[in-house]
């Protein structure tokens, strides 16, 4: 399981020891990679959990940011099935159960704000969220509900058979690269239903309205790519 972390010295350990009671009886690794937070995160996490066997912990100095803090905790990861999930609360642990327990049938694990059970707190993003993955399934031909979604599993011997390089940069538009190639691929995918809470603590590290123009600047992009059948 990958958690990136940057300033959630309020968030991580909670997370954690709740993903370890919720999976006591799983065999599991949860490999917390932070980029150098300036509050302390790293050094909570090696406070609370330095015997663990089971939680490690990565700190990133260089090349820093969302996708290639995820891309580092995968290439570290050594289990069969691997997760990846925010770490400030938007997404819930007891749903890493049901994306494990659904695993074992499909290739890739999508929660899923917009199919039947799922939500969002925050309902201006939610519609805005909503609206922008109809764009993206319109333009990109994506059969995915919820492409923005970001926590997920998927069996690591699919995941490693795609180039991480045209996959893991940038922020959370790694993630519809990668639902897409992994369409290409012929990957047996479902989503599932989840409902994204709020930040348990400290504040949001990102714009909304900047998240947005990058993510539509990549579609375009993505869309000239496919043009020029590249």
């Amino acid at each position: 399981m990958i958690l990136p972390t940057y300033n959630e010295q309020g968030n991580i350990v909670p997370l954690v020891r709740q993903l370890k009671g919720l999976l006591a009886d799983t065999p599991k690794e949860i490999i917390v990679v932070d980029d150098d937070s300036p509050d302390g995160t790293a050094q909570q996490v090696r406070d609370a959990f330095a015997e663990d066997g089971e939680v490690r912990l990565i700190v990133r100095y260089e090349n820093r940011g969302l996708a290639n803090s995820i891309r580092e905790g995968i290439e570290n990861a050594s289990g069969d099935v691997i997760i990846v999930m925010d770490s400030d609360g938007n997404h819930r642990p007891e749903d890493v159960v049901m994306l494990l327990h659904v695993a074992s049938n499909v290739d890739i694990v999508v929660g899923s704000r917009f199919i039947y059970g799922g939500g969002m707190s925050n309902l201006f993003h939610y519609y805005l969220s909503y609206l922008f993955n109809i764009f993206i399934r319109l333009v990109t031909g994506s059969r995915l509900d919820d492409n923005l979604s970001g926590f997920f599993s998927i069996h690591r011997e699919k995941l490693f058979a795609l180039d991480f390089d045209r996959i893991f940069w940038g922020y959370g538009d790694y993630f519809f690269r990668l639902l897409l190639l992994c369409q290409r691929h012929g990957f047996r995918f479902v989503e599932v239903p989840v409902f994204y809470g709020e930040r348990k603590h400290d504040t949001s590290k990102t714009s909304f309205f900047l998240v947005f123009v990058r993510y539509t600047s990549e579609v375009l992009r993505l869309i000239l790519l496919r043009l020029l059948n590249k």
